[in-house]
């Protein structure tokens, strides 16, 4: 029997503290304790670790175990608690070894008599006690034989006083030999949320979260169910790759554990609860209608037997545990579970997916009419954010087809839908690589072909070769593409991802002669995508109203494919922001529903916000996470973004992965063709190399990029890199080279695009401008810009670029007001080699060290004052995190800094200090929030 040890048994801390207690010191203390509970919830294992718990502090463990073919056999039970102190037998009176002999078998004698067996056992452990306590574990008390468990309940009424502890355990619903009316009883209850979730995570650590929830709902705390539920899961299961069942499988032990329960019943109320566990929803109607029995009279056997409850009320059956639905359907046969679904669709006209999934179930041949209603069904489900419920339903459509054509076109949607939105592309690739016959239509074509296209690319496919295969299936559907078809709109969403890697000009320009094509016009939001996404600069400015429009209708959009496409270019927008809310309602449905590929591309839009925006606590570990999840689904499209996020934030750190990762990401885009991705490589060469101080480095990845004097098209980066590409030129005495790159971000008024990078377009005219005048103007205009503090970052190289340039116009008081604000968000940020140029700077002033305090009194940054108002105004982490784009784990732990600052421990103190504190001087010039007013 397995064992748990101490440190492993989760969710018992109380109970362990209390069958501690069975050894303790004090006299008057209870020396016996019943364990009772229901089947599963770790009766056995809570005794076992008292076990081990009461060997490790020095006690003598005796054990007993009851054991159904012994059930009638005297005294075996005693036998085999007492056997370990047979050398003991001879310190015992003549009487009671001889008793004790005779009772367990060593010696011949006449039958003993019960008592003198019983004050002989109580003897025998009293002395086996005199050095060491002393504790008897005896498990599974109902197999206990009659004689044992008189003895031992007589001796564990006697045991006050000594030595010797009994523990004891029975299921609830058990009837037992054993008296323990007269003894304390622990009764075991299911596991709290939290410690069925820390079980789970510790067994299981790589299950699904979808998947997880589903076994937790369904385990309802049983500690067994939760440890063997998953066992009897598939991998592919376990890791959302494939929907889970309607009714969960169980595994050998819990099978035998709840088909125990069910084997009693009559046939009337086993097909009573069968045709109740195969409907799921418990409602009586269906199961009068479904069985023809008006009364439901055959539930009373399962009402009496406690596996179900009638609630009349709502008119609604309950399993008492949803486990014993799993083992109806276990103990039943094929046949009778084909004829419980037959019933059930039969009766379920009015519910038209219900009815299609219960045909299929019952259908054991092909039958065109039903795979044509499980295809509809599909396709609503889809609709509702299942993607693998609809790949379920389309492969059984699949297998229900009679022609070898609609076998392949529904294989081919299943496929499309896995590949991308639920990342089965085990599955994927071996549906396309079935045998076909015949030839699909132009659309159905489109649609294998845009699959395909995706498994390519998320192996090693080259850009080129993806971008030839998709634009032929699309020249395959004629001259007028319908505007309306789903399947055109994918591909042209493909092809559109495809160009945004390639970053070929042709390649964009095919791509708009598409959109073209699209009757009676295209998509608005597609077009949208399409322009802004491929090449900002040159289409976005005439088109920013519209976008903008479009993206303030997220917040209540229920569609995950759009907000997936806005979400692609208000990225490139720097727009992500005002809309987390939305994402992060889709990626939590996305997890929720499996759809792993969906849930993948949008956390990687909020990775790229989260690293423009400074919420830098928590990502690295986020994107390390993205990274082997997408190794583990073969999604290889989205590694070299997670990359370039985590290649800038440990480039801005200065710390060692991100040459590597750049790489890395060369290497991907050399291999496969991705112009974009080397860009993206280049981005965080140049980074690295500034915060290094080779500045001759970081020129030459910033000019690959885009050369100086030009904004290369089709290549979003571009702006991006603008105030690297003049540092590192101005820094380099490229001084011509600067001024050009300036004039061409003026020209194509490039500050449009976004705050951040006007921004930015100001701060690289600051750094080019010949006079100081210029240069501190256009430095002010920087700073300036709205909203510019969403870019702690960007904003503090602003800083310091103007603070070094304040100082050498002999500005030193302005100068050091600018490097210590930047000074100050290098600092949180953790950008050691920023950290190190502003400290450095801020000593060039005439400073050792950053401006102080002038008085005694607490100082606070800006940021910690405003987080400190809103928690002493009563708001939770969670509200401040959302008034102040921070995580509430970051707002969690600039409070950890802020209470010892504030010589407070809780909030409630929060406001008297406040009013003692200072404020660290914004140089922004804007004054500390004030608290916000409460709601009623």
């Amino acid at each position: 029997m397995n064992r748990e040890s101490p440190e492993t048994l989760i969710g018992r801390e109380t109970e362990l503290v209390l069958v501690g207690a069975l050894l303790d010191d004090d006299p008057g203390a209870d020396r016996a304790l019943l364990v009772s509970a229901e089947a599963g919830l770790g009766k056995t294992a809570l005794l076992n670790t008292a076990a081990a718990d009461a060997a490790a502090s020095g006690a003598r463990i005796l054990r007993a175990e009851g054991v159904e073919f012994e059930a009638e056999v005297s005294f075996a039970g005693l036998n085999q608690a007492l056997i370990p102190l047979i050398e003991e037998f001879g310190q015992l009176g003549e009487l009671h070894r001889a008793a004790l002999q005779a009772a367990l078998g060593l010696a011949e004698g006449p039958p003993p008599d019960r008592l003198v067996v019983s004050n002989a056992t109580l003897a025998l452990l009293r002395q086996a006690a005199e050095h060491d306590p002393l504790l008897l574990v005896v498990d599974d008390l109902p197999w206990l034989d009659r004689s044992s468990a008189a003895v031992l309940g007589f001796v564990a009424r006697r045991l006050t006083g000594s030595r010797v502890g009994l523990l004891a355990a029975a299921r609830s619903d058990a009837k037992t030999f054993f008296d323990g009316t007269a003894l304390p009883v622990l009764r075991m209850h299911p596991l709290t949320p939290d410690a069925a979730s820390a079980l789970l995570r510790r067994r299981y650590p790589m299950l699904a979260p979808g998947v997880r929830k589903r076994l937790l709902d369904v385990a309802r705390g049983n500690p067994l169910a939760l440890l063997e539920l998953p066992a009897a899961l598939t991998g592919r299961q376990r890791e959302a790759l494939q929907s889970l069942p309607t009714v969960l499988p169980l595994s050998g032990r819990l099978r035998a554990l709840f088909e125990a329960r069910v084997e009693g019943l009559t046939d009337a109320a086993r097909n009573l609860l069968l045709l109740a566990a195969l409907d799921g929803t418990g409602e009586l109607a269906i199961l009068q209608r479904a069985s023809d029995d008006v009364e439901l009279s055959g539930l009373g056997p399962a009402e009496r037997a406690g596996l179900v409850q009638i609630e009349e009320d709502t008119h609604r059956l309950t399993f008492r545990h949803p486990l014993v639905r799993s083992a109806i359907v276990e103990v039943s046969t094929r046949n009778e579970r084909y004829r419980a679904h037959r019933l059930l669709a039969g009766v379920l006209d009015a519910q038209p997916d219900r009815r299609a999934w219960h045909l299929a179930e019952s259908t054991t041949g092909t039958d065109e009419t039903v795979a044509g209603l499980l295809e509809q069904t599909a396709r609503r489900v889809l609709g509702r954010g299942d993607p693998n419920g609809a790949v379920v339903r389309l492969t059984r459509a699949a297998e229900l087809s009679p022609s070898a054509m609609d076998h392949r076109r529904r294989l081919v949607e299943a496929a499309y839908i896995a590949a991308n939105m639920g990342s089965g592309l085990e599955d994927v690739a071996r549906w396309l690589g079935e045998p076909t016959q015949g030839e699909l239509d132009p659309l159905q074509s489109l649609q294998e072909a845009t699959t395909g296209v995706l498994l390519l690319l998320n192996h090693e496919g080259h850009v080129a070769a993806a971008h030839r295969l998709m634009t032929a299936a699309i020249d395959g559907c004629g001259t007028t593409l319908d505007a309306e078809d789903d399947r055109v709109l994918a591909a042209v969403f493909v092809l559109l991802l495809i160009c945004g890697y390639s970053g070929r000009a042709d390649h964009a320009e095919q791509l708009y002669r598409v959109l073209d094509r699209l009757g009676p016009a295209p998509p608005e939001d597609l077009d949208l995508v399409a322009r802004v996404f491929l090449d900002p600069v040159r289409t976005a400015p005439a088109i920013l109203d519209r976008f903008d429009a479009a993206l303030r209708s997220l917040d209540h959009e229920p569609d995950p494919w759009r907000i997936r496409r806005l979400a692609l270019a208000a990225g490139v927008l720097d727009r992500l922001t005002p809309y987390r809310t939305a994402l992060l309602r889709v990626v939590d449905q996305s997890r929720e529903a499996g759809a792993v590929t969906n849930f993948v591309a949008l956390l990687m839009h909020i990775c790229g916000d989260d690293v423009q925006t400074g919420r830098w606590d928590e990502l690295d570990k986020l994107l390390d996470e993205c990274l082997q999840l997408c190794d583990a689904r073969g999604l290889g499209l989205y590694v070299p973004i997670f990359q370039f996020r985590k290649g800038l934030l440990t480039a801005a750190r200065g710390e060692e992965p991100a040459v590597h990762l750049a790489n890395e990401m060369m290497r991907w885009a050399v291999a496969r063709g991705a112009d974009r991705i080397a860009a993206y490589a280049h981005h965080v060469l140049a980074l690295s190399a500034i915060g290094r101080g080779d500045f001759e480095t970081a020129f030459y990845h910033a000019a690959a990029i885009s050369p100086p004097g030009t904004m290369a098209p089709y290549v979003h980066e571009a702006p991006n890199v603008c105030l690297d590409l003049v540092e590192s030129a101005v820094r380099t005495h490229r001084h011509t080279e600067a001024a050009s790159h300036v004039a061409v971000l003026l020209d194509l008024e490039v500050d449009r695009l976004s705050p951040r990078i006007a921004m930015l377009v100001h701060a690289s005219a600051g750094l080019a401008a010949d006079s100081d005048e210029v240069a501190l103007e256009q430095f002010r205009q920087a700073l300036d810009v709205a909203d510019s503090a969403r870019w702690p970052f960007d904003r503090a190289r602003v800083r310091l670029v103007y603070g070094e340039r304040l100082r050498r116009a002999h500005a030193t008081g302005e100068a050091r007001a600018e490097l210590t604000a930047a000074l100050d968000t290098f600092s949180r940020l953790r950008a050691e080699p920023w950290v190190t140029r502003a400290t450095n700077e801020i000593r060039a002033t005439g400073r050792t060290v950053p401006a102080g305090p002038a008085t005694d009194r607490p100082v606070l940054t800006a940021q910690e004052h405003e987080i400190a108002v809103l928690a002493a105004a009563g708001l939770t982490n969670k509200q401040i995190g959302e008034q102040l784009f921070l995580s509430h784990r970051t707002v969690s732990t600039h409070l950890y800094r802020i209470f010892p600052k504030l010589g407070v421990a809780t909030r409630g103190a929060l406001r008297d200090a406040l009013a003692e504190a200072d404020p660290s001087p914004d140089p922004s010039g804007q004054p500390p929030p004030a608290a916000p007013k409460q709601q009623p």
